[in-house]
């Protein structure tokens, strides 16, 4: 493209859209956030109030109509992101899209065959990937300093009760979409492989107002896969653990381990003279991960006034839905899915 800055729409004006939107607004060099969509008029107006932007609308279709519009940032609901990302190719816009990528890996195929004929860029938003502390134990297992890779297992847990619309798995793909899916690219990058089996088990206990009307909910879950270089791996989510949000990851390798996860935005431990010792859990995934949510969104305008393929791509997004569904099916079913090629055996 031409332009020197990038003009950037968000459209999603939720948690994460905000997080976004704040760092195009400020913290991304050579781009500018130029419109707010929401479909929920007062909170597209009072983001765009708070953002300093001087457009809002309801309708996203809007967006996509502006020539001066060079990129949008998908942060509405999961089932709504396969229709947003198929009209922004359509109208040459390129596309930060949040996770989860999408409900099901047929969704996932069109949102990439929609971009690559729209010859835009479509960066799917795995912000642990543009975490220094990640990058840099993707460092140690590529200069081999554990050895090959054996196992990684990783945990997101959630203080907050989850919001009603999740209690149906078949809207939201349950908390292995909504919690546990950067847990899936994590594992998918450290081994370098793609996952072969999978087993899970969730249950909820913590929603009792879910159980009458939602069986099928499930606010913890854990899942055990093997990957087609061998490698085993361990995912556990929660949801509505209170404690604090705790993210963690652990690389063992044939020669160490890695272990990564800050638990505390403040590192001070307390020891008293009781001999009990406290600190702080972090309470929010937008502290624990800020850096890299600027990181990722510094990449994305990268990658567009570059003319460079995404870090992140929809073949990234497309397999950790493959494997969300495969979990869920093995949660439903009560048995080991196999995975092969985009196919559930």
């Amino acid at each position: 493209m031409n332009r020197s800055k990038i003009s950037v729409a968000l459209i999603g004006a939720g948690r994460a859209g905000m997080i976004h939107a704040g760092n195009f607004r400020g913290s991304v060099p050579h781009a500018r956030l130029a419109a707010i969509c929401d479909p929920v008029s007062d909170a597209a107006e009072k983001a765009a109030k708070e953002l300093e932007v001087d457009f809002c609308c309801t309708d996203y279709h809007e967006v996509m109509e502006r020539e001066d519009i060079d990129a949008v940032i998908v942060t509405a609901p999961t089932k709504y992101h396969c229709e947003i990302v198929l009209a922004a190719a359509e109208a040459g816009k390129h596309i930060l899209c949040e996770k989860p990528m999408a409900m099901t890996v047929e969704e996932c195929s069109l949102m990439e065959k929609a971009a690559a004929e729209g010859g835009v860029i479509l960066q799917i938003a795995f912000m642990r990937r543009f975490d220094a502390s990640f990058q840099e134990a993707r460092r140690l297992i590529d200069a081999g300093e554990i050895g090959d890779v054996v196992m990684v297992r990783s945990n997101t847990r959630g203080p907050s009760i989850p919001k009603p619309w999740m209690y149906d798995i078949s809207k939201s793909n349950g908390p292995l979409a909504e919690v546990c899916s950067h847990d899936i690219d994590s594992l998918r990058w450290f081994t370098g492989s793609e996952f072969q089996s999978v087993y899970a088990i969730g249950g909820n206990y913590r929603c009792p107002e879910a159980r009458e009307d939602f069986p099928d909910f499930y606010d913890n879950v854990t899942l055990n896969a093997s990957f087609a270089n061998h490698c085993q791996g361990i995912i556990d989510g929660a949801q509505g653990v209170l404690y604090g949000y705790d993210a963690r990851c652990e690389i063992l390798g044939t020669r160490g381990c890695i272990y990564l996860g800050n638990t505390r935005e403040n590192s001070v431990t307390l020891c008293r003279s009781d001999m009990r010792k406290s600190g702080e859990y972090i309470n929010s995934w937008k502290y624990l991960f800020r850096d890299a949510y600027c990181e990722e969104d510094r990449s994305f305008a990268e990658a567009i006034l570059e003319q460079k393929p995404p870090k992140v791509t929809a073949h990234d997004g497309k397999m950790a839905v493959l494997v969300v569904n495969a979990g869920n099916l093995s949660i439903r079913e009560k048995r080991i899915v196999r995975i092969e090629g985009e196919q559930l055996i």
